[in-house]
């Protein structure tokens, strides 16, 4: 079995306000729906509240951090589940029925071992 990550991609809202409730109960259906197969996950709070890091110099150097999103774009990382499947098609079709993918997108990549 391989561990896949499932990146989603969707508009940059906070998914904890009320008028996300009707989603948020279809994100819940996929959950029951994928146990079997879901090792892991969370929603993520919109891009404003991101903060970014980089290290001026390279290692060792100053370190540097940012208000909000890396890059601006329509659809943002919203949220990501980690997805243990026998193969690419398994994951590909456990991705097709997480609800962004019927309005964002859905990126699947294989996730290395650390």
């Amino acid at each position: 079995m391989t561990t896949y990550a499932a990146l989603i991609y969707a508009a940059d809202v906070d998914w904890t306000a009320p008028e996300h409730a009707e989603e948020m109960a279809e994100y819940g259906e996929f959950g029951r729906g994928a146990a079997a197969v879901i090792r892991g996950g969370a929603a993520l709070y919109p891009t404003s509240t991101a903060t970014t890091v980089r290290v001026s110099g390279g290692k060792g150097g100053d370190v540097v951090t940012g208000d909000g999103p890396y890059a601006e774009t329509k659809e943002v990382l919203t949220g990501f589940y980690l997805l243990e499947c026998s193969d690419l098609d398994e994951a590909v079709a456990t991705a097709a029925r997480i609800p962004a993918a019927w309005h964002g997108v859905v990126e699947v990549r294989p996730v290395i071992p650390m």
